[in-house]
């Protein structure tokens, strides 16, 4: 993962004050005067996929905005096992545990290729400290994040394999707005809703020979939204 916004030459500079994603994050209340004035702390970095943002338990010095991609948050457990928690889209933040002086509370991986912002802690606590539209932000984040753990405990972690998978696919975004959302492995699948690989390869075969979704190179092309909102209610 390489910076960009440290570079003042950098020709992206001047895409932040129009970024698509800046309405829905941590500075879309400031002035471009404001914006301009902060940006030089603030990395952009292309994560591959399956690179590796952060791990859980290192110091955190930063949080994270994402402007496109798939993200997992991952938890190593007690008995040598790991557990998908959540994933992140576009306008969403990780690692907002830096905030409050923690360590990282899971590892963040891309399931995509990403593009992030890469914020240091100082710059997102002087600003909350200056400017209320980021404080009003701040909380604004901290509720989505536990509406978000709060979804996936309930959607994705009760009920049988097929609802919790058409929840899943809902949740990723697999609609006529979206026809091209990504869709994760079937072994991540497997770990975001508590099901074996095999059980997820097989659930998705089926939503395939039922025509519930038709997919291609890994893609959501399309899907029954009818269909699939009925298994998700069972």
């Amino acid at each position: 993962m390489k910076p960009n916004c440290t570079d003042p030459g950098w020709p992206g500079r001047a895409k932040c004050a129009v970024c698509d994603v800046r309405n829905f994050v941590l500075f879309s209340g400031l002035s471009a005067h404001d914006l301009d004035a902060m940006l030089l702390p603030i990395d952009n970095l292309n994560a591959p996929q399956h690179a590796v943002l952060y791990q859980q338990g290192e110091p955190a010095p930063h949080v994270y905005t994402l402007r496109n991609g798939l993200i997992k948050l991952k938890v190593d457990l007690p008995n040598g096992g790991q557990r998908t928690v959540r994933l992140l889209r576009p306008g969403d933040v990780a690692g907002m545990e830096a905030l409050v002086g923690e360590t990282y509370h899971h590892t963040a991986i891309a399931l995509q290729d990403a593009d992030v912002c890469r914020i240091p802690r100082e710059v997102v606590m002087r600003l909350d400290q200056t400017n209320q539209s980021v404080h009003q932000a701040l909380l604004q984040r901290w509720q989505r994040s536990v509406d978000q753990a709060d979804h996936f405990i309930v959607a994705l972690s009760t009920g049988p394999a097929e609802a919790r998978m058409a929840r899943l696919l809902i949740t990723l975004g697999c609609s006529s707005a979206q026809p091209e959302t990504t869709i994760p492995s079937r072994k991540d699948m497997g770990a975001l809703l508590g099901i074996t690989t095999e059980t997820a390869s097989r659930v998705i075969a089926e939503f395939r020979r039922r025509g519930l979704i038709h997919i291609e190179k890994g893609d959501c092309i399309d899907y029954d939204q009818a269909g699939l909102a009925r298994l998700a209610q069972g």
